[in-house]
């Protein structure tokens, strides 16, 4: 029987990228379900996902009050999926940078529809990983698997130097204050296996920016998960506006210090 996929996607006025998005992941992957969690856009987000959900089965839509952030909004769909029973969830940004064409990468790592070839990963201190020469180990089932700009084969495009820059120094810094082996430490085009989702403690998580992703990546390795990384292509968005800011790169900041100062001291 064919596991059971959800793409979680959080969306805070992303109009503009709804129907291209949502089409392109079908036009890949018909039989996965997408769940649209949308924090009250004003731009008519919500309504317009309520409209396409009405009109297809597999999109489903979760409203929030508000723009409470990235880390609330997936919790909140990782909770909705687990309990309609779904085997895997993802995660994936509705702004057009994860490509619906590389989602089927993930899926085919995760181990849902075949072999991939394309898996790599770096051991960490904490966790199993995929040797880089063997691909899939016997027996090695991925929990957690993340579509990454930063091994062979992934790669940013439309990018400033210095905004590549700063992704790059974000992940060296999280990857040495944790002891993880992931390349791209704040990748958030991801699919995890329910099981491993259902055994973390996801009440614990405070992280509320893109630091979440880095919390999820630390709580599956100290869980002695298997995490590997897919070469993916991470355009530029070309619609709407980003929403980093400099509260979210503080918050990341702050958080991966603690942590990593947790860490060496035992805590």
């Amino acid at each position: 029987m064919a596991e059971r996929v959800c793409v979680v996607m959080p969306t805070y006025n992303e109009l503009e990228n709804l129907h291209p998005t949502v089409g392109g992941i079908f036009a890949c992957r018909p039989s996965v379900e997408i769940l649209i969690v949308d924090d009250g856009s004003p731009d008519g987000t919500g309504e317009e996902a309520d409209r396409m959900a009405a009109e297809d089965p597999r999109i489903h839509v979760l409203h929030r009050a508000g723009k409470n952030g990235l880390g609330p909004a997936y919790l909140a769909g990782f909770a909705w999926a687990l309990e309609r029973g779904f085997d895997v969830v993802c995660e994936m940004d509705m702004d057009g940078s994860h490509r619906p064409q590389d989602l089927p990468k993930l899926l085919e790592a995760l181990a849902v529809e075949g072999p991939c070839d394309d898996i790599v990963a770096e051991p960490g201190d904490r966790g199993r990983s995929i040797d880089r020469d063997r691909g899939i180990a016997a027996g090695a089932v991925p929990d957690l698997v993340i579509g990454s700009r930063r091994v062979d084969g992934g790669r940013t495009e439309g990018w400033s130097p210095f905004r590549d820059f700063i992704s790059r120094s974000g992940s060296w810094y999280a990857r040495t204050m944790l002891g993880i082996g992931v390349r791209d430490m704040t990748a958030g085009f991801r699919a995890y296996r329910a099981s491993m989702l259902r055994s973390l403690d996801l009440d614990a998580i405070e992280a509320n920016g893109y630091v979440f992703q880095i919390d999820m990546t630390r709580r599956v390795a100290a869980a002695g998960g298997t995490i590997v990384e897919v070469p993916i292509v991470f355009p530029d968005r070309v619609r709407g506006k980003s929403k980093m800011s400099n509260a979210i790169v503080i918050e990341a900041m702050r958080r991966v210090t603690v942590w990593g100062l947790q860490r060496l001291f035992h805590k």
